[in-house]
């Protein structure tokens, strides 16, 4: 039996303020003025996903629905298996819906497009014979959105943002980890999508890399304002780094909660509200499914 997604109820037994409610909430501070604020960019309304192995069809989300506003740091939570990864890909047009859909502004996702990039994990998303700069300008000169002078001003103009204007050209071989990320965010964001997708950009990274890229990330974010949507399955993560967040039961994905997180930041961790609200939504992603799970 699929869990069903918490209510308010059970969000504020589980010690949640009453902002943080179940279902399609709006960011707890708009970041815009008049009704573009005020309406949602993206819309994933009721969508389920499967994919087929050699044995059968696996559903690997089930209905989920939530709205996506200018300006979010809209993050996917949950364990290994529950589709948060799935439902971007299907966001960035890879996938399609067999139940539901999503819309940008209004419009059906039906194909990948340069309004909606991604960044993945994997450090080897960077063409190795390019140089740093070259692997920023190749996505704007393919796609023929700048001419050649201003598509290498404008990767410029990232990698400074990103810290990396001394290494523009530097091999991909010749960075490290941490270096590489930035460098695909860059890109990423010279395309100046509607939508930038991060799918655990970095789980691979260390400790210490990781918590500096999350802290650079929140800077970029505090200085563009792009809107974001993030996967991961850390829940101090997702606390850092997003707004809002949506809770996925694990497989079948399903919306467990949606909760508002703009009161944490970096800073917070190792407080006690910080770790308070980590171990409630431990309780709402595991618990709440041992009960269901219970005859």
């Amino acid at each position: 039996m699929l869990p069903a997604l918490a209510s308010g109820a059970a969000l504020r037994q589980q010690g949640f303020p009453a902002e943080a409610l179940a279902g399609r909430v709006k960011p707890a501070a708009t970041t815009g003025e008049g009704t573009e604020a005020s309406q949602a960019l993206l819309q994933v309304d009721g969508v389920s996903l499967e994919y087929r192995t050699s044995e059968r069809v696996v559903r690997a989300t089930h209905r989920v629905s939530f709205d996506l506003y200018a300006a979010d740091r809209f993050v996917l939570l949950g364990p290994s298996g529950c589709g948060k990864s799935t439902l971007l890909k299907a966001v960035g047009g890879f996938i399609a819906p067999v139940e539901g859909e999503i819309r940008l502004a209004g419009a059906r996702v039906e194909a990948p497009g340069p309004d909606r990039i991604v960044v993945f994990q994997e450090f080897d998303q960077l063409p190795p014979w390019k140089t740093v700069k070259q692997n920023v300008v190749f996505p704007l000169a393919a796609s023929r959105a700048l001419g050649r002078k201003e598509a290498a001003e404008r990767a410029m103009h990232y990698l400074d943002k990103v810290g990396l204007a001394p290494f523009a050209d530097a091999y991909p071989h010749q960075l490290s980890g941490g270096m590489k990320q930035r460098v695909a965010i860059a890109r990423a964001l010279a395309m100046q999508p509607r939508v930038l997708l991060m799918d655990e950009p970095f789980a691979a990274l260390d400790a210490l890399t990781r918590r500096k890229m999350q802290e650079e990330l929140l800077e970029l974010w505090d200085e563009v304002r792009f809107t974001l949507l993030f996967v991961t399955h850390s829940i101090e993560e997702a606390l850092v780094v997003g707004n809002r967040i949506a809770l996925l039961s694990p497989h079948p994905g399903r919306m467990r909660a949606e909760i508002n997180s703009h009161d944490f930041h970096l800073g917070s961790l190792g407080s006690a509200a910080f770790q308070a609200a980590a171990q409630r939504i431990h309780r709402l992603l595991f618990e709440e499914e041992e009960r269901h799970a219970t005859p």
